[in-house]
């Protein structure tokens, strides 16, 4: 796959956004009143988080993305749909006055991440339904359907999403959250990573044993593959032939925040140009790679990922 191939990529992303908001700061003494840093805020940032993250890291890759979700009507929303904008995404951000749009504000000090405080309540029925009317009527433009599942209640209707897509013809790829992946199933490919894979398979013994509950889950599930990411140990594609295994590519880990993101995002991306799963996963691992050594929830752009050849 050459890089220019992953404009072909026309990929509809649905799912929980969020604002991250960084403070960062100087930190030279103790409170007084607690046994707790003082951080001097020297400077602000805000960037796209959750599938807000997921839709920039497709637009950076070079693929036509849309994004579908649902915000509050308050700054944080105004300043998310901002962001989104100016990272070429084609967003649809309902707006629903009886919830706050999830912000999660990170105290930085000496580079170091010393606090997060997160803001959020659920959006209503009511929009959730109407996204569900508008997630139908995007269908016919993409190729590849994320949904992006952060556990913010942005995806109640998920199964059903699932099932439309995939009459569509649609290839659909899930991040997950919780316990219950039950609501997954029909999807093509689902990226959990070794937390929560755990939490549904329980604890596995061995490489062997982790393979046979992963496999297990993957028919249950009606899977086409699952990808697990395993951070410093890479990932594991597990399909109905094999497991295949990459090594982790990050050459100095930095900050993970976000990584799954951009996993999902590469592969996705991939999928829509043409790729195979191997390749897909090859792109996403480099992808991956890249972003843990940058501070905070980023991207990685055709350019970072393609400039070495994938091994």
């Amino acid at each position: 796959m050459k890089p220019g191939d992953l404009r072909k990529a026309k990929v509809l992303v649905v799912g929980d956004v969020m604002l991250d908001r960084y403070w960062f700061g100087d930190v030279s003494r103790i409170s007084p009143e607690a046994p707790v840093p003082v951080v001097l805020v020297e400077r602000e940032e805000a960037r796209p988080g959750g599938a807000a993250n997921v839709a920039r890291n497709c637009a950076a890759l070079g693929a036509r993305t849309r994004l579908l979700s649902v915000v509050g009507r308050d700054e944080a929303g105004a300043r998310l749909a901002e962001l989104i904008g100016e990272s070429g995404v084609r967003a649809s951000l309902q707006r629903d006055g009886a919830m706050s749009t999830t912000v999660k504000l990170r105290v930085i000090g000496r580079q170091q991440q010393l606090m997060r405080i997160d803001f959020e309540k659920a959006p209503s029925r009511e929009v959730l339904a109407s996204k569900l009317a508008e997630f139908r009527a995007a269908l016919p433009w993409c190729n590849v359907v994320i949904l992006s599942d952060y556990g913010k209640g942005g995806l109640a209707h998920i199964a059903r999403m699932i099932r439309l897509a995939r009459a569509a013809g649609k290839t659909v790829l899930v991040d997950p959250k919780g316990d219950d992946y039950a609501r997954y199933r029909g999807a093509h490919v689902m990226t959990p990573n070794r937390a929560e894979l755990r939490e549904v398979v329980g604890r596995w013994r061995s490489e062997p044993d982790l393979e046979r509950r992963a496999q297990a889950l993957r028919r249950r599930l009606g899977l086409e593959a699952l990808l697990l990411t395993r951070s410093e140990q890479g990932m594991t594609l597990y399909t109905a032939r094999a497991a295949r295994h990459v090594k982790a590519e990050a050459r100095e880990v930095y900050d993970v925040s976000g990584a799954g993101d951009t996993v999902i995002a590469a592969l996705g991306a991939s999928l829509g140009a043409g790729a195979d799963l191997g390749l897909a996963m090859r792109v996403a691992n480099r992808a991956a790679g890249i972003v843990v050594g940058k501070l905070g929830v980023a991207v990685a752009t055709r350019e970072e990922v393609f400039a070495e050849e994938l091994q």
